[in-house]
């Protein structure tokens, strides 16, 4: 590299242009007074090149005060426009305007709802568990003395709308950067989604793209998709919910920050080339409501590339393992703008930035789209001269790129804040300090007024329907119920997803929670589940929101785990509507009341505003989720029941107390299309000593299944369990329950706090006295039957388990294409040298878990996946180690080939049935053939199939 000829400036390593050793000019505090010399800066404009005639600088921003911009039309109002000009004592440039719309948006700067947030951290219950909470990429959580888990879910609402399969893709690899940028290896997502009406034609093209998408880029990252919801009703229509969860493991003492600490440390951005898809994604895209132009927005949605991901990740466990990275930050919602702001304004120093040095798919790009582009794949690192050349080296290994782009800059003398310039070609076309954007954006007390209608809402109670009374009507409502798309088996989806790469997922869908266990030494696990109820909310969102956090809280519990911490994805219509605003502070005061009461914090989480087209919002959907711990996977408890020897069988248990609850149900809804009333009511008190229960009970062996109540009540739970692994069950109505149309009511109610329990012979007693012990009502209610091949309501019906399962698989197949779902195949859109690295690649074995009765294990998916050189980084027990390419283009050094993660054998699971486990079911030739798409489907036994993948 030659010498730079201005003193000024020296050469950094991998820097594609010499960096600044200076900070330059207009450093100091802010002064709107201050007038902006253009002779401060340095260099001139290089001389030969119209194009220095139309880039709006500093210095022509300065000299050009009444040149009119489009705030309007990038979300700004005028108030806030005036701000800006009175923050920098100016006009901002078109770079700057950029930056502010995109950074005040309600997306990214909370505007509306950081008066209602602040609760979460004022009534947050005291933890010694919790590392990093709320203002973190992600919340992270100690779990043992070695090791934290790291969660939180976000939305991708309005882009898997406009595009489904590349909206989706991307909010999936979104929430794996988060994770990542904590320093944590991601080793599980979920997906709650939500859709209009099932039978609406929209939803036919929305869904089978959304579902590709989350399953083609989570595939082909090789992570379990272990949870989620499926959820149809008329208010989504035209607005989807497809929020993302992403779950991480990583060493207590690998946690990363995100502060750019240090003036003169090198700002290095790796990953992909920076493009002009998402521009606007989180201004225009995300921060505004649906109507008829929406669909010509699809240049604002991103576009994937999970083997880039997949390459960025081992990469950045590499740095963080050798201790190479002073600070850390994604690249998401707002791209380079964010990253460079954040990353600033956390520590308060300055930074310079040569924008021209971002490697860029499109040469053309102008300075605003480079910094509003949101391309995926990237990170931005913080890197300390003396390592910058390792930094490289490692991206260069790992075939990703890695560019410097710039310096960290010190605050002014005066120990005011440092200030972001960034230059375009030697031309200062942002000066700005990064607080301003991170920090002093506006923040609104939104006008708020409860919605004219909820008074009359909640006075039509579901309680007063026409409910079945005989025999026959209650056998067809049950039929009926299992059958509705909310109710029905989700094994159309769910077959899409890998739920056991990686070896260590111990509970999948279609149990209550997800279980992965993260240390293979111990055992050591974590329960995942997100849960939401959006006509709860409607009703009451306040109680809504509290129905939600004790659902999500409960899954968690009957696997046998701890809850010890809480996420949330908070999905509202839009804030500038006060009965919005009204739904929207009560749901947060749910929650905050809610983690309160139940001694879990509120880790983090997102809000999403906006989502309603036209004037008619969505119903408030706060969607929770809630993560437990397990000493020992060895102890957790399956949903379902248990098959015995000839003859023998298990006491069922309801815990709990149930009453005429119907409000809000979806018996109402399905039957009647009736929304009204009051939900049930919800005691997490009672909730609490419920899973206390159950993690003694688990503990000491007293069940062989649980599972909880809540929609479609006990009778969606006997069937769930029962077609689990296909055992039957007889019942027997309580003597409360007998008369009338009190069956209904026993079997529909959604009275909350209830859970279903199978408990092994010669256990009933010390169960039953376990939980007068605690607190938790309990009854009898009958016994498994694994010979019958029924389940009986005793006196009332019986239903074969064959016309369970044919009732309950058939809805999502008939609805959305049978067998092969629509988008199975279709392309992730890949760059070519990313696709080109991951095509020379070994599969490892996909592990599934294969329990007795009707169950032939999970479908064996065909993603490709990716090998990798032992020791590339994967410091986190239990999780196999980094996955690299091996085919044309890649640059990883010669080492021995990774064996995949081991698979959760009977002996490590401590299953008491024989065929419990969870085992190797790999099919190497069919995954080294796949493509780059989603997986397809299985081809055995469709009815085997459904016990292991309804949803």
């Amino acid at each position: 590299m030659t010498t730079h000829p201005d003193p000024a400036v020296r050469e950094i390593p991998g820097a594609a242009e010499p960096v600044a050793a200076a900070v330059a000019p207009q450093t100091g505090p802010v002064d709107p007074a201050r007038p902006v010399d253009p002779a401060a800066y340095a260099k001139p404009a290089p001389a030969g090149g119209d194009w220095t005639q139309s880039l709006d600088t500093v210095p022509h921003a300065a000299a050009t005060p009444g040149e009119l911009q489009p705030y309007a039309e990038l979300g700004l109002r005028d108030d806030e426009y005036d701000r800006i000009r009175h923050i920098l004592g100016r006009r901002p440039t078109q770079a700057e305007l950029a930056m502010y719309s995109i950074m005040w948006s309600e997306h990214c700067s909370y505007k509306s709802s950081k008066v209602h947030l602040r609760q979460f951290g004022e009534k947050a219950p005291p933890s010694d568990r919790l590392l990093a909470g709320i203002g973190e990429n992600a919340g992270v959580v100690q779990v043992s003395d070695e090791l934290a888990v790291t969660f939180k879910v976000e939305s991708h609402n309005h882009p898997s709308f406009v595009e489904p399969y590349q909206g989706a893709a991307t909010g999936v690899g979104g929430i794996v950067r988060d994770i990542l940028a904590m320093g944590a290896r991601p080793v599980a997502v979920m997906d709650p989604l939500r859709f209009g009406a099932a039978d609406h034609p929209d939803t036919a093209r929305v869904l089978p793209g959304v579902v590709a998408g989350v399953g083609g880029y989570g595939n082909c990252l090789g992570l379990p998709n272990i949870g989620g919801e499926v959820v149809f009703d008329p208010c989504y229509q035209g607005n989807p919910l497809v929020n993302a969860l992403c779950l991480g493991v990583l060493p207590v003492d690998r946690l990363q920050k995100k502060e750019a600490a240090g003036p003169g440390n090198v700002v290095v951005l790796m990953g992909a080339k920076t493009g002009r898809d998402g521009i606007g994604g989180v201004s225009v895209l995300a921060s505004a409501t649906f109507d008829e132009g929406s669909e010509q927005r699809r240049p604002s949605v991103q576009v994937g590339d999970p083997f880039t991901e997949k390459l960025l990740i081992e990469a950045c466990l590499e740095l963080y393992d050798a201790e190479l990275v002073v600070g850390i930050q994604d690249l998401g919602g707002a791209g380079l703008t964010c990253a460079l702001t954040e990353t600033a304004a956390a520590a308060g120093t300055g930074m310079r930035v040569w924008l021209e040095r971002v490697p860029l798919r499109e040469p053309s790009m102008e300075p605003h789209e480079i910094l509003a582009s949101e391309s995926q794949e990237r990170m931005l690192l913080v890197v300390a001269p003396d390592k910058l050349e390792a930094v490289l080296k490692t991206a260069e290994k790992w075939g990703v790129l890695a560019t410097a782009v710039g310096e960290v800059t010190a605050p002014s003398p005066d120990g005011q804040p440092g200030r972001l310039l960034v230059t375009w070609r030697d031309q200062p076309v942002v000066d700005v300090p990064p607080g301003s954007l991170v920090d002093d954006g506006p923040v609104y007390a939104r006008p708020m007024r409860e919605p004219a209608d909820l008074i009359l809402l909640q006075a039509d109670r579901a309680e007063t329907l026409p409910r079945p009374t005989t025999p026959e009507a209650l056998r067809e409502t049950v039929l009926r119920m299992i059958a509705s798309p909310n109710l029905a088996d989700k094994t159309w989806v769910t077959e899409q997803y890998d739920r056991y790469v990686l070896g260590n997922t111990v509970l999948a869908q279609p149990e209550d929670s997800g279980v992965i266990r993260i240390d293979e030494r111990t055992g050591l696990g974590v329960a995942l589940s997100v849960d939401g109820n959006g006509r709860y909310a409607r009703l009451d969102p306040y109680h809504g929101t509290k129905l939600a956090l004790a659902e999500a809280y409960r899954n968690v519990a009957v696997t046998g785990a701890k809850p010890i911490a809480v996420t949330n994805c908070l999905n509202f219509g839009s804030p500038e509507d006060p009965g919005v605003m009204w739904q929207f502070a009560e749901a947060v005061r749910g929650l905050a009341d809610g983690c309160l009461e139940l001694g879990i914090p509120v880790t983090g989480g997102n809000v999403s505003f906006y989502n309603q087209t036209g004037p008619a919002a969505i119903h408030p959907t706060p969607v929770v989720g809630v993560l437990g711990v397990l000493d020992n996977v060895a102890d957790r408890v399956p949903m379902g029941f248990v098959p015995r020897a000839a003859g023998d069988h298990d006491q069922l248990f309801l815990l709990g107390e149930t009453h005429v609850e119907l409000s809000g149900s979806e018996w109402a809804w399905v039957t009647h299309e009736h929304l009204g009333g009051i939900p049930p009511q919800v005691d997490l008190a009672r909730e609490r000593q419920l899973a206390d229960l159950l993690a003694e009970a688990a503990r000491v062996g007293h069940l062989s299944s649980a599972h909880d109540l809540s929609d479609g009540g006990l009778a969606q739970s006997l069937v769930e369990s029962c077609l689990r692994r296909g055992v039957g069950a007889k019942i027997a109505l309580p003597d409360q329950f007998a008369t009338g149309s009190l069956p209904f009511v026993f079997l529909f109610s959604e009275s909350a706090g209830r859970a279903l329990v199978s408990v092994p012979r010669g256990h009933e007693k010390a169960f039953a006295a376990l939980c007068a012990e605690r607190g938790v009502p309990w009854e009898p209610i009958g016994v498994t039957d694994p010979a019958g091949g029924a389940l009986e309501l005793v006196g009332q019906f019986r239903i074969g388990l064959d016309e369970l399962r044919a009732a309950h698989t058939a809805t999502l197949p008939r609805l959305f294409g049978g067998s092969e779902p629509a988008g199975v195949g279709q392309p992730t859109q890949a760059a070519p040298r990313s696709r080109d690295a991951a095509q020379a690649t070994t599969a490892a074995p996909v592990a599934g878990e294969t329990e007795a009765g009707a169950d032939s294990g999970p479908a064996v998916h065909a993603e490709p996946e990716l090998s990798a050189p032992a020791g590339s980084g994967a410091s986190v027990p239990g999780a196999p180690e980094a996955l690299a390419p091996t085919g044309p283009g890649a640059s990883v050094p010669a080492g021995p080939e990774m064996a995949a993660g081991p698979a959760l054998s009977a002996e490590s699971a401590g299953d008491a049935e024989p065929d419990g486990a969870v085992t190797g079911h790999g099919d190497e030739a069919a995954r080294a053939d796949a493509g780059p798409g989603p997986s397809a489907p299985d081809s055995g036994d469709p009815e085997q199939r459904a016990t292991t993948d309804e949803r």
